[in-house]
């Protein structure tokens, strides 16, 4: 199925299309997404942060390819619109936590995971971030992704398309990938937001544990 046309948004903003060649990211942000609000908050409310972002359909027939950022970018907007803060912050922690896994499981091969469980921290570390910044553009998209190593890790997305209110779901998603595959105690913590009006979305990733965090290894 084609997502290359936005339904007309609740607000009465004319029907765009989209542009020939947009800037992608990867279809968990949306399916996981999905999947999170359907079971913790029911079909109903699942269908209406899909009708309030526009893409009410697509609950139906969820995306199984790359997906125009501007899809899950509005669909996090109507997740913070239509829930209270709180429970919007939760769902999308879960939903990327989610999404670290399915990036675990079918996207990182076996013997990848084999070997940076077996190395030492500081030294899985920066394979791990160096695969990331590789593949950046599935979950950055347009943003420009930046990652300094180092204790601790920087990570930055410059002009976050998927930017939120504290990016619940970058940080859970880069959390679930270094605790489990470079160290249990690896803390994230988000400094600065997009949302916020900062350039860039800004991420510290402690291996040894030092930072506080609410998301957790499965």
């Amino acid at each position: 199925m084609s997502y290359d046309c936005v339904q007309e948004h609740q607000d009465g903003l004319a029907t765009a299309e989209m542009s020939a060649t947009p800037a992608r990211v990867g279809p968990n942000a949306v399916i996981q997404l999905a999947i999170v609000l359907q079971l913790r908050l029911g079909e109903a409310r699942a269908r209406a942060v899909f009708a309030r972002a526009g893409f009410a359909p697509m609950l139906d027939d969820l995306p199984d390819e790359m997906v125009d950022e501007r899809i899950p970018a509005a669909l996090f907007s109507a997740l913070f619109a239509e829930l209270d803060g709180e429970t919007a912050a939760s769902v999308a922690e879960e939903a990327g936590l989610a999404t670290a896994d399915y990036i675990m499981a079918n996207r990182i091969p076996g013997f990848a995971r084999t070997l940076l469980k077996l190395l030492p921290g500081p030294l899985a570390a920066p394979l791990l971030t160096k695969a990331i910044a590789q593949h950046s553009w599935t979950f950055a998209g347009s943003g420009a992704f930046s990652a300094t190593p180092g204790s601790p890790i920087v990570v930055e997305i410059a002009d976050n398309p998927l930017a939120m209110p504290g990016c619940a779901w970058h940080r859970a998603v880069f959390e679930r990938l270094y605790r489990n595959l470079v160290s249990r105690r690896t803390t994230v913590t988000h400094t600065s937001c997009c949302h916020d009006g900062a350039p860039a979305c800004r991420f510290t990733i402690d291996i040894s544990g030092g930072g506080p965090s609410r998301a957790s290894a499965s």
